[in-house]
Protein backbone atom coordinates (compact mmCIF):
# COMPACT_ATOMS: atom_id res chain seq x y z
CA UNK A 1 0.00 0.00 0.00
CA UNK A 2 1.84 2.88 -1.54
CA UNK A 3 -1.11 5.09 -0.29
CA UNK A 4 0.86 6.12 3.46
CA UNK A 5 3.94 7.27 2.18
CA UNK A 6 1.38 9.18 -0.25
CA UNK A 7 0.08 11.03 2.41
CA UNK A 8 3.13 10.99 4.35
CA UNK A 9 4.29 13.42 2.09
CA UNK A 10 0.73 15.33 1.77
CA UNK A 11 0.96 15.89 5.29
CA UNK A 12 5.05 17.22 5.36
CA UNK A 13 4.24 19.67 2.70
CA UNK A 14 0.61 20.85 4.35
CA UNK A 15 2.36 21.31 7.79
CA UNK A 16 4.97 23.13 6.02
CA UNK A 17 2.72 25.80 4.05
CA UNK A 18 0.26 25.89 7.59
CA UNK A 19 3.50 26.76 9.90
CA UNK A 20 5.02 29.38 6.72
CA UNK A 21 1.42 30.94 7.26
CA UNK A 22 1.44 31.18 10.58
CA UNK A 23 -1.70 28.93 10.97
CA UNK A 24 -1.82 26.58 14.06
CA UNK A 25 -3.68 23.87 12.61
CA UNK A 26 -5.45 23.38 9.30
CA UNK A 27 -9.11 22.95 8.27
CA UNK A 28 -9.44 20.90 5.18
CA UNK A 29 -7.40 19.31 2.66
CA UNK A 30 -8.25 19.13 -0.77
CA UNK A 31 -6.55 16.96 -3.08
CA UNK A 32 -7.01 16.28 -7.08
CA UNK A 33 -6.89 12.88 -8.31
CA UNK A 34 -6.66 11.55 -11.88
CA UNK A 35 -8.11 8.66 -12.63
CA UNK A 36 -5.07 6.71 -13.86
CA UNK A 37 -2.95 7.65 -10.48
CA UNK A 38 -3.24 4.55 -9.50
CA UNK A 39 -4.05 5.23 -5.69
CA UNK A 40 -7.26 3.91 -4.37
CA UNK A 41 -8.94 7.29 -2.86
CA UNK A 42 -10.55 5.80 0.59
CA UNK A 43 -7.35 4.57 1.06
CA UNK A 44 -5.73 7.52 1.15
CA UNK A 45 -8.71 9.38 3.13
CA UNK A 46 -8.37 6.24 5.68
CA UNK A 47 -4.35 6.86 6.02
CA UNK A 48 -4.71 10.53 5.99
CA UNK A 49 -7.24 10.07 9.41
CA UNK A 50 -5.18 7.85 10.93
CA UNK A 51 -1.16 9.13 10.10
CA UNK A 52 -2.92 13.30 10.54
CA UNK A 53 -2.74 12.68 14.71
CA UNK A 54 -0.66 14.80 16.09
CA UNK A 55 0.19 17.33 13.10
CA UNK A 56 -1.82 20.69 12.69
CA UNK A 57 -4.05 18.42 10.02
CA UNK A 58 -5.40 16.49 12.87
CA UNK A 59 -9.21 16.00 12.27
CA UNK A 60 -9.43 17.82 8.97
CA UNK A 61 -11.16 15.98 6.27
CA UNK A 62 -9.13 15.07 3.52
CA UNK A 63 -11.24 15.87 0.13
CA UNK A 64 -10.41 13.65 -2.71
CA UNK A 65 -11.40 15.15 -6.06
CA UNK A 66 -11.20 12.75 -9.34
CA UNK A 67 -9.84 14.15 -12.25
CA UNK A 68 -11.27 12.81 -15.37
CA UNK A 69 -9.24 10.96 -17.97
CA UNK A 70 -8.06 13.03 -21.08
CA UNK A 71 -7.09 12.50 -24.88
CA UNK A 72 -6.90 13.11 -28.00
CA UNK A 73 -8.87 10.80 -30.05
CA UNK A 74 -7.21 10.81 -33.61
CA UNK A 75 -10.59 10.23 -35.68
CA UNK A 76 -12.51 12.82 -33.96
CA UNK A 77 -10.50 15.22 -31.09
CA UNK A 78 -10.31 15.70 -27.95
CA UNK A 79 -12.11 13.32 -25.53
CA UNK A 80 -13.05 13.12 -21.81
CA UNK A 81 -14.54 10.44 -19.90
CA UNK A 82 -14.58 9.40 -16.39
CA UNK A 83 -14.12 5.90 -16.84
CA UNK A 84 -11.04 3.84 -16.97
CA UNK A 85 -11.57 2.65 -20.64
CA UNK A 86 -9.15 3.44 -23.34
CA UNK A 87 -11.08 3.83 -26.42
CA UNK A 88 -12.77 7.11 -27.66
CA UNK A 89 -15.71 7.64 -25.52
CA UNK A 90 -17.25 9.30 -28.96
CA UNK A 91 -16.42 6.95 -31.32
CA UNK A 92 -15.13 3.64 -29.98
CA UNK A 93 -11.86 4.35 -32.01
CA UNK A 94 -9.25 2.80 -29.78
CA UNK A 95 -6.46 5.41 -31.63
CA UNK A 96 -6.43 7.85 -28.55
CA UNK A 97 -3.41 9.40 -27.28
CA UNK A 98 -4.20 10.26 -24.03
CA UNK A 99 -2.68 12.96 -22.20
CA UNK A 100 -4.49 13.35 -18.64
CA UNK A 101 -5.44 11.41 -15.54
CA UNK A 102 -2.15 11.08 -13.71
CA UNK A 103 -2.36 13.60 -11.80
CA UNK A 104 -2.27 13.69 -7.96
CA UNK A 105 -1.89 16.95 -6.56
CA UNK A 106 -2.68 19.05 -3.75
CA UNK A 107 -5.29 21.48 -4.89
CA UNK A 108 -5.60 23.74 -1.79
CA UNK A 109 -5.18 23.86 1.68
CA UNK A 110 -8.23 25.43 3.93
CA UNK A 111 -7.12 26.97 7.69
CA UNK A 112 -9.22 28.48 9.95
CA UNK A 113 -9.85 32.15 10.17
CA UNK A 114 -7.48 33.64 12.68
CA UNK A 115 -10.65 35.02 14.72
CA UNK A 116 -12.57 31.67 14.78
CA UNK A 117 -12.68 29.17 17.66
CA UNK A 118 -12.78 25.64 17.94
CA UNK A 119 -16.80 26.57 18.99
CA UNK A 120 -19.17 24.85 16.76
CA UNK A 121 -20.98 27.93 14.41
CA UNK A 122 -23.97 27.58 16.73
CA UNK A 123 -22.35 27.48 20.37
CA UNK A 124 -20.44 31.24 19.00
CA UNK A 125 -23.93 33.18 18.81
CA UNK A 126 -24.14 35.45 21.77
CA UNK A 127 -27.48 36.21 22.51
CA UNK A 128 -28.29 40.13 22.75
Amino acid sequence: MHESSIVEGILRIVSDEAARHGAPRISRVNLAVGLLACVEPRTLTACFELLAEGTPAEGAPLDVQLLPLRGVCLACGDVETRKRKFSCPSCGDDAVHWIGGRELYIASIEVPSPDATDLPAAAQTTEG
